[in-house]
Protein backbone atom coordinates (compact mmCIF):
# COMPACT_ATOMS: atom_id res chain seq x y z
CA UNK A 1 0.00 0.00 0.00
CA UNK A 2 2.70 2.24 0.67
CA UNK A 3 3.76 2.01 -3.27
CA UNK A 4 0.45 3.21 -4.59
CA UNK A 5 -0.62 5.47 -2.20
CA UNK A 6 0.97 8.39 -3.88
CA UNK A 7 0.29 7.32 -6.96
CA UNK A 8 -3.68 7.44 -5.33
CA UNK A 9 -2.19 10.59 -3.84
CA UNK A 10 -1.48 12.55 -6.62
CA UNK A 11 -4.77 11.50 -8.62
CA UNK A 12 -6.84 12.32 -5.91
CA UNK A 13 -5.44 15.67 -5.45
CA UNK A 14 -6.02 16.84 -9.62
CA UNK A 15 -9.39 15.25 -8.81
CA UNK A 16 -10.80 17.25 -5.86
CA UNK A 17 -8.67 20.58 -7.29
CA UNK A 18 -10.77 19.92 -10.19
CA UNK A 19 -14.04 18.86 -8.44
CA UNK A 20 -13.85 22.29 -6.44
CA UNK A 21 -12.88 24.34 -9.31
CA UNK A 22 -9.86 25.05 -7.86
CA UNK A 23 -8.38 24.34 -11.87
CA UNK A 24 -10.20 23.83 -14.73
CA UNK A 25 -10.37 21.39 -17.73
CA UNK A 26 -8.34 23.42 -19.95
CA UNK A 27 -5.48 23.18 -17.56
CA UNK A 28 -5.82 19.54 -17.38
CA UNK A 29 -5.51 19.58 -20.42
CA UNK A 30 -2.52 21.60 -20.66
CA UNK A 31 -0.60 19.42 -18.11
CA UNK A 32 -1.29 16.64 -20.20
CA UNK A 33 -0.01 18.51 -22.98
CA UNK A 34 3.22 19.37 -21.18
CA UNK A 35 4.24 16.62 -20.12
CA UNK A 36 3.56 14.24 -23.31
CA UNK A 37 5.53 16.96 -25.12
CA UNK A 38 8.67 18.04 -22.91
CA UNK A 39 8.58 16.14 -19.66
CA UNK A 40 8.50 12.21 -20.78
CA UNK A 41 10.74 13.11 -24.02
CA UNK A 42 12.88 14.72 -20.99
CA UNK A 43 12.73 11.42 -18.68
CA UNK A 44 13.20 9.03 -21.56
CA UNK A 45 16.17 10.97 -22.64
CA UNK A 46 18.10 10.81 -19.24
CA UNK A 47 16.52 6.90 -19.22
CA UNK A 48 18.79 6.28 -21.95
CA UNK A 49 21.76 8.43 -21.65
CA UNK A 50 22.42 7.01 -18.28
CA UNK A 51 21.38 3.36 -18.32
CA UNK A 52 24.19 0.84 -17.48
CA UNK A 53 23.32 -1.74 -20.26
CA UNK A 54 25.81 -4.93 -20.30
CA UNK A 55 28.06 -5.69 -23.25
CA UNK A 56 26.26 -8.93 -23.63
CA UNK A 57 22.19 -7.62 -24.24
CA UNK A 58 19.70 -9.85 -22.73
CA UNK A 59 17.32 -10.71 -25.51
CA UNK A 60 15.99 -13.85 -24.02
CA UNK A 61 14.95 -11.54 -20.63
CA UNK A 62 13.62 -8.98 -23.94
CA UNK A 63 11.86 -11.76 -25.75
CA UNK A 64 9.95 -13.33 -21.92
CA UNK A 65 8.75 -10.08 -21.01
CA UNK A 66 7.76 -8.67 -24.53
CA UNK A 67 5.62 -11.97 -25.50
CA UNK A 68 3.39 -11.02 -22.68
CA UNK A 69 3.57 -7.60 -23.74
CA UNK A 70 2.15 -8.62 -27.17
CA UNK A 71 0.03 -11.10 -25.61
CA UNK A 72 -1.83 -8.97 -23.55
CA UNK A 73 -1.93 -6.16 -26.00
CA UNK A 74 -3.53 -8.10 -28.88
CA UNK A 75 -6.07 -9.47 -26.62
CA UNK A 76 -7.30 -6.26 -25.55
CA UNK A 77 -7.43 -5.03 -28.75
CA UNK A 78 -9.33 -7.63 -29.48
CA UNK A 79 -11.73 -7.53 -26.66
CA UNK A 80 -12.00 -3.77 -27.90
CA UNK A 81 -12.78 -4.41 -31.88
CA UNK A 82 -14.31 -7.78 -31.11
CA UNK A 83 -16.80 -7.52 -28.33
CA UNK A 84 -16.95 -3.57 -27.55
CA UNK A 85 -17.79 -2.78 -31.00
CA UNK A 86 -14.54 0.37 -30.40
CA UNK A 87 -12.85 1.40 -33.38
CA UNK A 88 -9.44 1.07 -34.79
CA UNK A 89 -7.99 3.52 -33.28
CA UNK A 90 -9.92 2.92 -30.07
CA UNK A 91 -8.36 -0.43 -29.75
CA UNK A 92 -4.80 1.00 -30.19
CA UNK A 93 -5.37 2.77 -26.61
CA UNK A 94 -7.03 -0.50 -24.98
CA UNK A 95 -4.00 -2.93 -25.95
CA UNK A 96 -1.67 0.21 -24.99
CA UNK A 97 -3.31 0.35 -21.60
CA UNK A 98 -3.16 -3.58 -21.20
CA UNK A 99 0.65 -4.05 -22.35
CA UNK A 100 2.32 -0.52 -20.60
CA UNK A 101 3.21 -0.86 -17.33
CA UNK A 102 3.69 2.32 -14.16
CA UNK A 103 7.26 1.83 -13.77
CA UNK A 104 8.22 4.90 -11.90
CA UNK A 105 5.74 5.41 -9.72
CA UNK A 106 5.27 1.90 -8.51
CA UNK A 107 7.56 -0.78 -10.46
CA UNK A 108 11.09 0.81 -9.15
CA UNK A 109 10.29 1.32 -5.21
CA UNK A 110 8.43 -2.15 -5.31
CA UNK A 111 10.51 -4.18 -7.15
CA UNK A 112 13.78 -2.98 -5.09
CA UNK A 113 11.81 -3.46 -2.03
CA UNK A 114 10.86 -7.06 -2.78
CA UNK A 115 13.59 -8.45 -4.78
CA UNK A 116 16.64 -6.25 -3.39
CA UNK A 117 20.01 -4.81 -4.43
CA UNK A 118 20.07 -7.97 -7.10
CA UNK A 119 17.08 -6.39 -9.22
CA UNK A 120 18.91 -3.57 -10.20
CA UNK A 121 20.54 -5.05 -13.21
CA UNK A 122 17.53 -6.66 -14.60
CA UNK A 123 15.27 -3.84 -13.53
CA UNK A 124 17.29 -0.98 -15.10
CA UNK A 125 17.86 -3.21 -18.91
CA UNK A 126 13.69 -3.39 -18.82
CA UNK A 127 12.87 0.26 -17.98
CA UNK A 128 16.30 1.18 -20.58
CA UNK A 129 13.46 -0.06 -23.56
CA UNK A 130 10.29 -0.42 -22.10
CA UNK A 131 8.80 2.75 -22.58
CA UNK A 132 10.39 3.75 -26.25
CA UNK A 133 9.32 0.20 -27.26
CA UNK A 134 5.67 0.81 -26.28
CA UNK A 135 5.66 4.15 -27.04
CA UNK A 136 6.53 3.75 -30.65
CA UNK A 137 4.67 0.48 -31.23
CA UNK A 138 1.76 2.72 -30.81
CA UNK A 139 2.30 5.57 -32.41
CA UNK A 140 2.93 3.54 -35.36
CA UNK A 141 -0.28 1.60 -34.83
CA UNK A 142 -2.59 4.94 -34.35
CA UNK A 143 -1.33 6.60 -37.28
CA UNK A 144 -1.91 2.96 -39.32
CA UNK A 145 -5.49 3.16 -37.85
CA UNK A 146 -6.01 7.09 -39.11
CA UNK A 147 -5.39 5.75 -42.89
CA UNK A 148 -8.16 4.85 -44.72
CA UNK A 149 -7.93 1.43 -46.47
CA UNK A 150 -6.87 2.34 -49.44
CA UNK A 151 -4.05 4.64 -48.11
CA UNK A 152 -2.31 1.61 -46.35
CA UNK A 153 0.34 0.41 -48.99
CA UNK A 154 2.25 2.97 -51.10
CA UNK A 155 4.10 5.98 -50.98
CA UNK A 156 1.81 8.21 -49.02
CA UNK A 157 1.15 5.99 -46.09
CA UNK A 158 5.07 5.56 -45.68
CA UNK A 159 5.55 9.47 -46.04
CA UNK A 160 2.58 9.90 -43.36
CA UNK A 161 4.24 7.10 -40.76
CA UNK A 162 7.72 9.03 -41.46
CA UNK A 163 6.46 12.52 -40.81
CA UNK A 164 4.68 11.28 -37.49
CA UNK A 165 8.07 9.69 -36.29
CA UNK A 166 9.90 12.28 -37.29
CA UNK A 167 7.80 14.78 -35.42
CA UNK A 168 6.74 13.16 -32.37
CA UNK A 169 8.34 14.33 -28.74
CA UNK A 170 8.74 10.86 -27.59
CA UNK A 171 10.13 9.35 -30.23
CA UNK A 172 12.58 12.73 -30.72
CA UNK A 173 13.56 12.15 -26.63
CA UNK A 174 14.27 8.54 -27.55
CA UNK A 175 16.17 9.66 -30.70
CA UNK A 176 18.45 11.91 -29.02
CA UNK A 177 18.93 9.81 -25.97
CA UNK A 178 20.29 7.20 -28.14
CA UNK A 179 22.41 9.84 -30.41
CA UNK A 180 23.63 11.27 -27.10
CA UNK A 181 24.95 7.62 -25.83
CA UNK A 182 26.49 6.63 -29.19
CA UNK A 183 28.74 9.76 -29.22
CA UNK A 184 29.50 10.01 -25.49
CA UNK A 185 28.53 13.84 -24.97
CA UNK A 186 26.13 13.36 -22.24
CA UNK A 187 24.63 16.72 -20.16
CA UNK A 188 26.93 18.29 -17.19
CA UNK A 189 26.36 21.26 -15.33
CA UNK A 190 23.51 23.57 -15.20
CA UNK A 191 22.53 21.40 -19.14
CA UNK A 192 22.13 17.86 -16.79
CA UNK A 193 20.20 20.18 -14.15
CA UNK A 194 17.72 21.58 -16.41
CA UNK A 195 17.09 17.84 -17.70
CA UNK A 196 17.19 15.93 -14.59
CA UNK A 197 14.45 19.25 -13.13
CA UNK A 198 12.38 18.54 -16.35
CA UNK A 199 12.56 14.78 -16.08
CA UNK A 200 11.38 14.70 -12.25
CA UNK A 201 8.34 16.97 -13.23
CA UNK A 202 6.71 13.95 -15.52
CA UNK A 203 5.26 11.48 -12.68
CA UNK A 204 3.93 14.45 -10.54
CA UNK A 205 2.06 16.33 -13.40
CA UNK A 206 1.00 13.20 -15.42
CA UNK A 207 -0.83 12.08 -12.46
CA UNK A 208 -2.56 15.50 -11.34
CA UNK A 209 -3.21 15.67 -15.06
CA UNK A 210 -5.43 11.97 -14.83
CA UNK A 211 -6.64 13.29 -11.52
CA UNK A 212 -8.44 16.04 -13.43
CA UNK A 213 -9.69 13.76 -16.31
CA UNK A 214 -10.98 11.75 -13.69
CA UNK A 215 -13.52 14.52 -12.76
CA UNK A 216 -14.12 14.91 -16.45
CA UNK A 217 -15.08 11.40 -17.62
CA UNK A 218 -15.36 9.72 -14.34
CA UNK A 219 -15.01 5.86 -14.10
CA UNK A 220 -18.73 4.14 -14.39
CA UNK A 221 -19.51 4.26 -18.03
CA UNK A 222 -16.06 2.45 -18.71
CA UNK A 223 -15.45 -0.15 -15.59
CA UNK A 224 -16.11 -2.83 -17.35
CA UNK A 225 -13.56 -2.25 -20.08
CA UNK A 226 -11.20 -0.80 -17.39
CA UNK A 227 -11.88 -4.18 -15.57
CA UNK A 228 -10.99 -6.49 -18.23
CA UNK A 229 -7.91 -4.71 -19.25
CA UNK A 230 -6.78 -4.62 -15.92
CA UNK A 231 -7.23 -8.20 -15.67
CA UNK A 232 -5.08 -8.48 -18.70
CA UNK A 233 -2.43 -6.10 -17.20
CA UNK A 234 -2.27 -7.59 -13.28
CA UNK A 235 -3.16 -11.37 -14.08
CA UNK A 236 -2.07 -12.49 -17.90
CA UNK A 237 1.16 -10.51 -18.74
CA UNK A 238 3.05 -10.78 -15.37
CA UNK A 239 1.69 -14.64 -15.51
CA UNK A 240 3.06 -15.13 -19.03
CA UNK A 241 6.10 -13.11 -18.69
CA UNK A 242 7.19 -15.63 -15.71
CA UNK A 243 6.40 -18.84 -17.47
CA UNK A 244 8.46 -17.59 -20.46
CA UNK A 245 11.16 -16.54 -18.14
CA UNK A 246 11.75 -19.64 -15.51
CA UNK A 247 10.53 -22.44 -18.05
CA UNK A 248 10.99 -21.56 -21.44
CA UNK A 249 13.79 -19.34 -21.60
CA UNK A 250 15.08 -21.06 -18.12
CA UNK A 251 16.37 -17.47 -16.66
CA UNK A 252 17.78 -17.28 -13.11
CA UNK A 253 14.72 -17.06 -10.15
CA UNK A 254 15.60 -13.19 -9.92
CA UNK A 255 15.11 -11.98 -13.60
CA UNK A 256 12.30 -14.05 -13.72
CA UNK A 257 10.93 -12.47 -10.07
CA UNK A 258 11.96 -8.80 -11.79
CA UNK A 259 10.11 -9.57 -14.99
CA UNK A 260 7.03 -10.71 -13.21
CA UNK A 261 6.97 -8.13 -11.09
CA UNK A 262 7.71 -5.49 -13.56
CA UNK A 263 4.28 -6.77 -15.64
CA UNK A 264 2.52 -6.84 -12.48
CA UNK A 265 2.55 -3.22 -12.25
CA UNK A 266 -0.37 -0.84 -13.17
CA UNK A 267 -1.32 0.26 -16.68
CA UNK A 268 0.95 3.23 -16.48
CA UNK A 269 -0.12 7.16 -17.02
CA UNK A 270 1.44 7.59 -20.48
CA UNK A 271 -1.36 5.72 -22.07
CA UNK A 272 -3.55 8.71 -20.56
CA UNK A 273 -1.22 10.95 -22.02
CA UNK A 274 -1.21 9.40 -25.24
CA UNK A 275 -5.21 8.89 -25.55
CA UNK A 276 -5.35 12.50 -24.28
CA UNK A 277 -2.59 13.50 -27.02
CA UNK A 278 -4.52 11.62 -29.79
CA UNK A 279 -8.26 12.81 -28.54
CA UNK A 280 -9.05 9.11 -28.54
CA UNK A 281 -10.05 6.87 -25.60
CA UNK A 282 -9.65 9.58 -22.87
CA UNK A 283 -12.10 7.89 -21.35
CA UNK A 284 -11.09 4.26 -21.10
CA UNK A 285 -7.44 5.31 -20.50
CA UNK A 286 -8.15 7.09 -17.48
CA UNK A 287 -10.25 4.30 -15.62
CA UNK A 288 -8.07 1.38 -16.89
CA UNK A 289 -5.02 3.53 -15.21
CA UNK A 290 -7.09 4.76 -11.69
CA UNK A 291 -8.79 0.93 -11.55
CA UNK A 292 -5.63 -0.86 -12.41
CA UNK A 293 -3.51 1.16 -9.92
CA UNK A 294 -6.36 0.73 -6.72
CA UNK A 295 -6.63 -3.41 -7.97
CA UNK A 296 -2.68 -3.90 -8.03
CA UNK A 297 -2.60 -3.20 -4.48
CA UNK A 298 -4.48 -7.04 -4.17
CA UNK A 299 -2.69 -8.68 -7.03
CA UNK A 300 0.82 -7.44 -6.51
CA UNK A 301 0.71 -8.88 -3.14
CA UNK A 302 -0.86 -12.08 -4.44
CA UNK A 303 2.43 -12.40 -6.84
CA UNK A 304 4.68 -11.65 -4.22
CA UNK A 305 3.32 -14.28 -1.81
CA UNK A 306 3.37 -16.65 -5.05
CA UNK A 307 7.14 -15.58 -5.75
CA UNK A 308 8.01 -16.58 -1.91
CA UNK A 309 6.41 -20.22 -2.49
CA UNK A 310 8.02 -20.41 -5.63
CA UNK A 311 11.35 -20.00 -4.20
Amino acid sequence: MTVVAPVFGLIGMGFLAARTRLVTERSGDGLAEYVFALAIPFLLFRTIVEADLPDALPWAYWAAYFIGVFAAWTSATVLARRLLGRSEAEGVIFGFAAGQANTVMVGVPLILKAVGEAAAAPLVLLLAIHLPVTMTVATLLFEGSALRPQERSGRRALLRVVRSIATHPILIGIGLGLLVRQTGLQPVGAAKTVVDLMAASAAPCSLIAMGIALDRYGIRGEWRAALAISVLKLVLHPLLVYVLARYVFALPPVWAAVGLLFAACPSGINVYLFATRMRTGEAVASAAVSLSTGLAVVTVSAWLVFLGAAR
